[in-house]
């Protein structure tokens, strides 16, 4: 077995899609799909159900999927081992974080460790919260820097991996003001005419939160998605031009507000509390990663480990 083979099967398995997970693999469909047909024949199972629209997996796919991440993760890890003996890249601090923070919050909390003459080089992916723990699955990067709630699921098994609490930020709901400045899009909106909505596509982690805080739900907002991304960032741009309201994480949006460019769209009971978190492996990691962790350890999170 290639095991190159199962980084083509997690990709198809995140993407839902061949077209997509071959042109992410920097593969030609057929050899894509290829490689897919000589991992079911090497377990002798298929993966993958192709009858339906979106591409799904299996019964069997399901129980294989934990075993590849962890196969991937351990080779891995297994690999930097290897490096950091051999001196190669042991210098180097490989953050993944999600877009929102990567912006505003990552700049500043890492310049706290500027005096630290042994942080050596800082390695920084960007995207999505599903892409994100996918790079932590494949044992690609070292640290995570995500939004966290209390009642959101996520991908990272406490049991293979831990965080700390490092800071604190609140989701808002948003929108422009009128001449008066009050909120043009004014909570909870009424039944017959719902209010329109940017919304979070399932890629997002402040989609997430934001549906497992059910705060939409439980207060009955009359809400009709006009737009969806995983970016905190367009949703905000389409705020700011009128085009509805949206909860946007206040260390993105807190200017806005400040210049009266926005305002909340309903009081603070309508917020959605979140943590900023960083999240690591369970197994040992180079010295540089070790040491960073005890510091970052010993600041707000200290007390607040998962």
């Amino acid at each position: 077995m290639d095991t190159n083979w199962l980084e083509d099967f997690l990709k198809l398995a995140q993407e839902g899609n061949f077209s997509r997970a071959a042109e992410m693999r920097n593969s030609s469909q057929p050899a894509f799909s290829r490689r897919i047909r000589g991992l079911e024949d090497w377990i002798g199972a298929e993966l993958i159900d192709r009858d339906t629209h979106r591409i799904t997996l299996t019964e069997a796919g399901q129980a294989f999927r934990s075993v590849a991440e962890e196969v991937v993760r351990r080779l891995n890890y297994g690999r930097d081992q290897a490096r950091e003996i051999g001196a190669a890249g042991a210098g180097t601090l490989r953050f993944v974080a999600t877009h929102a923070l990567s912006m505003t919050f990552f700049p500043d909390w890492l310049r706290d460790f500027s005096d630290d003459q042994d942080l050596a080089t800082v390695s920084l992916v960007v995207d999505n919260m599903v892409a994100c723990e996918q790079v932590m699955l494949a044992g690609t990067a070292d640290l995570l820097l995500c939004h966290d709630h209390p009642a959101a699921h996520h991908l990272l098994d406490p049991g293979a991996f831990r965080s700390i609490q490092i800071g604190e930020d609140r989701l808002v709901p948003v929108c422009v003001p009128t001449e008066e400045g009050r909120p043009r899009f004014q909570l909870p909106g009424p039944a017959e005419d719902p209010l329109p909505f940017l919304a979070y596509d399932e890629r997002s982690g402040m989609g997430r939160i934001l549906a497992a805080a059910k705060v939409i739900s439980e207060r009955r907002a009359a809400l009709r998605p006009v737009f969806r991304s995983h970016l905190a960032s367009a949703l905000l741009r389409m705020a700011r031009d009128g085009k509805g309201l949206t909860w946007a994480p206040l260390s993105l949006c807190k200017d806005d507000l400040g210049n009266g460019r926005l305002v909340q769209a309903a009081s603070v009971e309508w917020d959605v509390p979140m943590e900023i978190r960083l999240f690591r492996p369970r197994t040992r990691r180079s010295k540089i990663v070790e040491a960073f962790w005890l510091r970052a350890s010993k600041g707000l999170g200290s007390q607040l480990e998962k």
